[in-house]
């Protein structure tokens, strides 16, 4: 396959991905039925990932033309502003997870399962965000391999993540919750979300790895 024709793949995956994590958005808060503190966070992050996501894409998008972004660049900069929030949100979800899993949640749970979710729930904020912010730092120049092949790397891992957290939100962990009200709508909408999200992370590596191929 030819060097445009991954680049034409992964921005329409992106692209794609941009418009499920916003649906997605609207389907947490019309999951939740009405206005709660979970169903607007949840939300809330949908939308700024979201944002970034679509920030990121149009950046990615110039950076695989080996076109430079100057610091200066509006998008570039509402990227690099707006990324830190995101994460720290994620963070703060994930701390809220950690409560609710130390407060007995998951006392009846299979250990493994729980160090599971966790690990691959802190795996994914963390290498979301190299992989948004290895791209912002770079993007001036894109002609520098170092910074390819660190994005790279981060988009591989980010893939891999991404599958990981579907799973673990697809699968039910026996013990967790209440599992006679397992939500059959909602964990194929957020596997389909995962499974997008997979795919435009190893369309982008091939993208971003073709450029770099000699």
């Amino acid at each position: 396959m030819t060097r445009p024709a991954w680049r034409s793949l992964a921005l329409t995956a992106l692209w794609a991905l941009v418009v499920a994590t916003f649906a997605l958005a609207a389907y947490s808060l019309y999951r939740a039925g009405s206005l709660d503190e979970v169903s607007v966070l949840e939300a809330l992050r949908s939308i700024l990932a979201g944002l970034v996501l679509t920030w990121w894409t149009q950046v990615f998008t110039r950076y695989t033309l080996s076109e430079a972004v100057p610091d200066t660049d509006g998008v570039l900069r509402s990227l690099r502003i707006i990324l830190p929030w995101l994460t720290a949100l994620r963070l703060a979800m994930f701390l809220l997870l950690l409560l609710a899993l130390g407060s007995g949640l998951a006392v009846t749970a299979s250990p493994v399962a729980v160090t599971a979710l966790v690990t691959v729930s802190a795996g994914f904020i963390f290498a979301k965000n190299a992989v948004f912010g290895t791209l912002a730092r770079w993007a001036p120049t894109p002609g520098d391999v170092a910074g390819r092949v660190r994005l790279v790397q981060w988009l591989n891992t980010a893939a891999a993540l991404s599958l990981a957290l579907g799973v673990v939100n697809v699968v039910p962990i026996a013990g967790l919750g209440s599992a006679e009200n397992i939500d059959i709508a909602a964990r194929v909408v957020y596997g389909l979300h995962a499974l997008l999200d997979t795919a435009a992370m190893l369309l982008s590596l091939k993208a971003v790895q073709d450029i770099t191929a000699p």
